[in-house]
């Protein structure tokens, strides 16, 4: 019997019941259980991460709040320094203007007790009537001036003696010699000469505006007693020094 070349070829497979639903059960189990111990690895590793990050966490809050404690500290410290700087160098200063008082009130002291004692105990060369001095102050206004002129008697003071004084102010103007009298210059003064009358000293005092123009150079003060003690005194005071600070 011939075979033929293009019979059909059959496969036998075993036929098992189950097998496919119990593969498909096996890998799910498999799937599940590799799920859950993942799962449970990264719950671990998170939980100690996390343990880790609190316990940080603690330490950062006690070094923060120990750095808060020593800044405030550290502001107390500096604002009590600041204040005791500010109260040493104020007590300083008020002991410079203490001291600064004082011997100002001692150089006026000893320039008083010079005077008393140069009218007292007069030299043999300084007897008599004398133009003492004169001091020239800018007023309040910085428009004038405040003066006070000092006439002294020297030696025998037993006796008055009076006169009169006159006061004038030298300088240029348009480029002109001008002698301008204190009277002309002061609202203070209403004569030419100055009525004056004494044992020991007089204060002249007032106040005086310079015109326009008018560059002051000298004050010239001539005293002149009346009397049987006539005599006179005359003195010229250099402008620029009189009002030097």
């Amino acid at each position: 019997m011939t075979g033929d070349k293009n019979h059909d070829e059959y496969v036998v497979i075993r036929h098992r019941p189950g097998y496919r639903l119990r593969r498909t059960a096996i890998l799910l189990v498999f799937s599940v259980v590799s799920a859950v111990l993942g799962y449970t690895a990264g719950v671990n590793e998170k939980g100690f991460r996390l343990a880790g990050l609190v316990e940080t966490k603690a330490e950062l809050r006690s070094e923060l709040e120990s750095l808060r404690e020593a800044h405030r500290d550290s502001q107390q410290r500096l604002i009590a320094f600041e204040r005791g700087t500010s109260m040493d160098e104020h007590a300083l200063n008020q002991a410079r203007r203490t001291i600064a008082a004082l011997e100002t009130r001692i150089s006026d002291l000893r320039a008083d007790l010079t005077f008393y004692r140069n009218i007292m105990a007069p030299s043999e060369t300084s007897t008599g009537l004398q133009v003492d001095q004169l001091t020239l102050r800018p007023d309040r206004s910085g428009d004038g001036y405040s003066f006070k002129l000092v006439l002294t008697q020297i030696g025998n003071n037993k006796n008055y003696i009076s006169g009169v004084v006159a006061v004038n102010v030298i300088g240029r103007r348009d480029g002109e010699k001008e002698v301008i009298a204190l009277r002309d210059l002061s609202q203070d003064i209403d004569e030419l000469g100055i009525k004056f009358r004494f044992r020991y000293f007089q204060d002249i005092e007032g106040g005086l505006s310079l015109p326009d123009g008018f560059e002051p150079l000298e004050v010239q003060a001539v005293a002149q007693a009346k009397g049987a003690r006539s005599t006179k005194a005359e003195r010229t005071f250099d402008w620029a020094t009189l009002t030097e600070k």
